[in-house]
């Protein structure tokens, strides 16, 4: 069973089911003030425990580091204010910026005793000191409306600053939900996002802005949160624990490999013959126990040569070098497999193909040209009518092509990828900095780690491979669609960075991807 501290760190929410949850704890007796203390506290540790600050060493603790407390109107200016007298208190120099004329009543009497102390407090942005690092406490999370001047110059000055700036809860400026930029943003060193994350921390265009994030845990009852998640849809973060707890898929002491899937992928083509191979060896490492690769027959010896245990299937060609028709070995049909993977380096000429293994019932996994053409026939009406699971891995561009008149994924990634599982049906994995996979009953799972480096030719071949593999072993084994994409592309996605600590992120093709993918599982 899983423990608190697991469930609530793959929790995510918006600011309306954020606000609900700190509602109802309020509600039930605890004073705004004793949260405010906790959640200081906890950050002023944290802040001390970051080996950032210049230190002058005297009896373990830190003198003459020089800290800026930019200091906002509402409950989030309050906590700065406390982390700004707990750092006082244990020899930091801290001054205070307070640009705003009124304050919330709580964040008022922490001014108040903040210049009690002596903490110099400023209002102007020219008349702030030097420093060693900012702390951003100008706006929490809930903010809606664009910023306007005089903050947005200060906002602007701030980050022009070589000073570390970390923010509380979310950078000043971004949505919650979104992470648009309200007419500017704080750019953040470090985020402390606060008791549960917030949707923002996984929209590819926050990330520039939030830079590296952690949660603190304010000890949130699990039950308040339950309580107002329960009738949403879950959102919810893979992390090491949940993904590692499917892998490696579970294998009795006697079987077989049929026992163990078969996976059948359709791919390649004289043009993009590596498409085929990366797709193969990303199905390799998932330990499928049977792996049919079906190319144009001029591909077949090259694919035997990088894959000689996998059956490789020559197929007719077309003029231009793509499958033209599918020829499976004798006795064998679609229904043969346990899964299908099918579209990296296929071509639009291969447009026959798609077309057929849609109409199939199998467990369906498309990819690269495999969405092309699925755009081209219509998405949403053409996978309503597939008896067969469906799933589908377009990056920004490709979801684009599939779902036109749907949300846009460059602006709200989260609610654009979840909309499209709902009207099509299908498991939607949209790629990206931070992976959006959502189930067609509007559940989301979120990978929050991933690396530049994958941002390389071919690296989706990998993935769409390993996840075939993965689906294929998953069909008896009673692990939901959406769980095993999830783990495929945690996966997929821990390889990447493995591969980048290792040999540096210029370092990371995709033929080395392949090689560090059962390194993640050592």
């Amino acid at each position: 069973m899983q423990n608190r501290q697991e469930k609530i760190s793959q929790v995510i929410v918006t600011a309306g089911q954020m606000r609900d949850i700190e509602e109802r704890i309020f509600a039930a007796g605890m004073p705004v003030v004793a949260l405010m203390e906790k959640v200081a506290g906890l950050i002023a540790r944290r802040i001390q425990e970051i080996p950032l600050i210049p230190r002058k060493k005297r009896l373990s603790q830190a003198v003459g580091s020089r800290v800026g407390i930019l200091v906002g109107p509402g409950h989030n200016g309050g906590d700065a204010l406390v982390v700004a007298r707990e750092l006082h208190f244990r020899g930091y120099e801290v001054w205070i910026y307070a640009p705003f004329s009124k304050f919330k009543e709580l964040t008022s009497h922490h001014l108040q005793y903040a210049q009690s102390l002596g903490i110099p407090i400023y209002q102007t942005i020219e008349q702030l000191p030097d420093s060693d690092l900012l702390i951003d406490g100008l706006f929490g999370f809930g903010l809606e409306r664009n910023l306007t001047d005089p903050i947005i110059s200060a906002i602007n000055q701030l980050n022009e600053l070589s000073v570390p700036i970390y923010s509380i809860d979310l950078p000043s400026g971004l949505h919650t939900d979104t992470g648009v930029v309200l007419g500017t943003a704080i750019r953040a060193t470090h985020t402390f996002c606060l008791g549960l994350w917030k949707l923002a921390f996984f929209q590819d265009r926050a990330l520039e802005y939030v830079g590296k994030a952690e949660l603190i845990d304010f000890d949130i009852p699990l039950a308040d949160v339950e309580a107002v998640l329960k009738d949403a849809p879950s959102i919810k973060r893979i992390t090491p624990t949940t993904a590692l707890a499917t892998l490696p898929l579970p294998r009795p002491p006697v079987t077989h490999k049929y026992k163990q899937g078969h996976l059948l992928l359709i791919c390649g083509s004289r043009r993009y013959a590596g498409g085929a191979i990366l797709t193969g060896l990303g199905a390799r490492a998932s330990g499928v126990g049977m792996l049919s690769i079906a190319v144009p027959e001029s591909l077949k010896s090259l694919l035997v040569s990088h894959l000689p245990e996998a059956l490789i299937i020559g197929c007719p060609e077309t003029e231009s070098g793509a499958i033209a028709q599918l020829q499976l070995p004798e006795k064998t049909d679609l229904t043969s497999f346990n899964a299908i993977a099918c579209g990296p380096g296929l071509t639009r000429d291969a447009t026959p193909i798609v077309q057929e293994v849609i109409e199939s019932e199998r467990p369906l996994i498309l990819d690269a040209d495999g969405l092309n053409i699925l755009a081209q026939m219509g998405a949403i009406a053409t996978l309503k009518k597939r008896l067969g699971v469906t799933v589908l891995t377009p990056h920004t561009g490709e979801f684009q092509r599939l779902f036109p008149d749907l949300a846009d994924a460059k602006h709200d990634r989260v609610k654009a990828v979840q909309e499209a599982a709902l009207q099509s049906g299908a498991v939607v994995l949209l790629k990206g900095a931070r992976t959006a996979i959502a189930n067609p009953q509007g559940g989301i799972w979120m990978i929050t780690e991933s690396t530049p480096a994958l941002a390389r030719g071919g690296s989706g071949d990998v993935l769409t491979g390993l996840l075939g593999g993965l689906l294929a072993q998953a069909a008896t084994k009673q692990i939901s669609v959406e769980d095993i994409v999830a783990t495929a592309a945690w996966w997929h996605s821990q390889a990447g960075i493995l591969a980048a600590q290792e040999r540096t992120e210029l370092g990371v093709d995709a033929f080395t991807l392949t090689q560090y993918l059962l390194k993640v599982l050592t």
